[in-house]
């Protein structure tokens, strides 16, 4: 059968933590929010990395409680995910549907990140066909998962690494323009945020609305939990990814949208298009588009990379829970990659980039609206399980948690009432309308699934008995 193997370093974890929110959202994404919302967008971006850091306090509660415990008890360090810590402390319909509309969510990114790259790289190479590159990259971050844990590690560390560095660079200049001591740039100050038609000029919804979008941009944070799990040292690990959050939240999106609508207009469609090559471009670097257009390629296949691993992670974590087939939780090679896991959410991810191509506008757009509302349907699940953990942990006398939720339960209850109040926002929103009724629809069908599965389980049980016991009957 084999097993995971605790082959990823710190380095490794602590720059998944940072590089796994740092994906197209942040780049392509935010000019799009400050149109719509104008400079109190910095509200949502803020609303919407607290929601993140929340529920990241509250999946490093249940990993490192769960993995004290399991050092005490067995010795064994391995930790669950959301859906085992679901069906754990919420019930065994919540475990599989989590698991499967978090499944769901990455294969379908994975599907679209390929599709995004494939269209890139035809751009920079017009010889090469779109399918081409969007298979040809996936194969390749494929190829790279089964090899090793390591490998993946490796990997993501240097892209994630390249990331960082442009962010960096960017806060440095935006904010010196901001101060006013860039050479080439006078600001205008906080009038800015006011002087063209206030500073929510679109009203108090669009601030609600925007924060949907940015869930769907900083989902990913919670990748380093699952990750540390297959480090050298967990319990170290999980608690310092966890840590870590707060900071690299509040100072690559907050800290990135601030300096946005403090050197551009918030009305300004040209520049807003892609904000962080034009602000770079006005403090007069050279071949700021281009570096940035790089930067963008390299986010993309690292959101591929982490979005193909926790895939196959959390098709592992079900099939060992018995809500996938036993298949899927081998682990065939001496690496302890889960080879079978990898394979399987690789071939939906090709079926998902093929969709683009075919169906644009029908099938891939019903997938692609999905995913922002059930990201936020499993966050919800995660703050149930998180309150219902607490009790049961208190019960079994365990050891001191070493990661404990601020405010409990007051600040878990108020997350979830903000969630489903995000959630609900969506029908008043005629562009969010879609997908909250598809990622609903999506819920209960899953929901409905389970129940329909686990009656139809003990009828094929008996089916089977009966079957054997009139062979060997008629053996007798």
């Amino acid at each position: 059968m084999g097993k995971l193997q605790n082959s990823l370093k710190t380095r490794h974890i602590t720059m998944i933590s940072i590089g796994g929110v740092i994906g197209t959202g942040l780049f392509v994404g935010t000019g799009k929010n400050i149109l719509s919302t104008g400079p109190a967008v910095i509200f949502s971006y803020g609303i919407a990395c607290l929601i993140i850091v929340l529920i990241m306090q509250m999946v490093g509660e249940m990993a490192s409680g769960e993995l004290a415990l399991g050092m005490k008890q067995s010795g064994d360090p391995e930790m669950g995910t959301f859906a085992s810590y679901a069906s754990k402390y919420v019930g065994e319909w919540a475990g599989f549907t989590v698991g499967w509309l978090y499944w769901a969510s990455w294969v379908f990114i994975v599907g679209l990140e390929a599709a995004l790259i494939g269209g890139m790289i035809n751009a920079w190479f017009p010889v090469i066909p779109v399918w081409v590159g969007s298979v040809g990259i996936t194969l390749l971050m494929t190829l790279i998962n089964v090899y090793s844990v390591k490998t993946f590690g490796e990997f993501e560390y240097w892209v994630s690494f390249f990331k960082v560095t442009a962010i960096v660079v960017f806060l440095i200049v935006g904010t010196l323009m901001i101060l006013g001591v860039w050479p080439t740039f006078e600001p205008e100050g906080f009038g800015i945020l006011f002087n063209h038609g206030g500073f929510a000029p679109q009203g108090f919804v669009p601030i609600l609305t925007a924060i949907v979008f940015v869930i769907f941009s900083i989902c990913g944070a919670e990748v380093a939990a699952i990750a540390a799990a297959e480090s050298e040292n967990p319990a170290k690990n999980i608690v310092r990814a966890i840590r870590n959050v707060v900071f690299r939240l509040g100072l690559f999106f907050v800290g990135s949208v601030t300096i946005m609508v403090f050197v551009l207009r918030w009305n300004d469609a040209e520049n807003l298009a892609a904000p962080y090559a034009n602000i770079l471009r006005m403090a007069g670097l050279p071949i700021a588009a281009e570096i940035m257009q790089v930067v963008i390629f390299v986010s993309l296949v690292s959101v591929l990379n982490s979005a193909l691993y926790t895939s196959s992670r959390m098709l592992l974590e079900m099939s060992r829970q018995g809500d996938a087939p036993k298949f899927f939780s081998r682990i065939k090679n001496k690496r302890g990659a889960p080879v079978p896991a990898i394979i399987g959410s690789t071939i939906v991810a090709y079926i998902c980039a093929m969709l683009y191509f075919i169906s644009p506008d029908v099938i891939f757009y019903f997938l692609g609206n999905c995913v922002g509302g059930l990201m936020i349907i499993v966050y919800i699940f995660i703050a149930i399980s998180q309150i219902r953990f607490r009790k049961e942990f208190i019960k079994a006398n365990g050891p001191e948690l070493p990661i404990r939720m601020w405010m409990f339960p007051y600040l878990t209850y108020a997350t979830i009432f903000l969630l489903i109040a995000v959630y609900i926002c969506q029908v008043f929103i005629e562009s969010l309308k879609p997908q909250f009724y598809l990622s609903t629809a999506v819920f209960l069908v899953s929901v409905g699934l389970f129940f329909f599965m686990r009656k139809i389980k003990p009828s094929l049980s008996q089916s089977k008995n009966e079957e054997v016991e009139t062979l060997v009957s008629e053996v007798n």
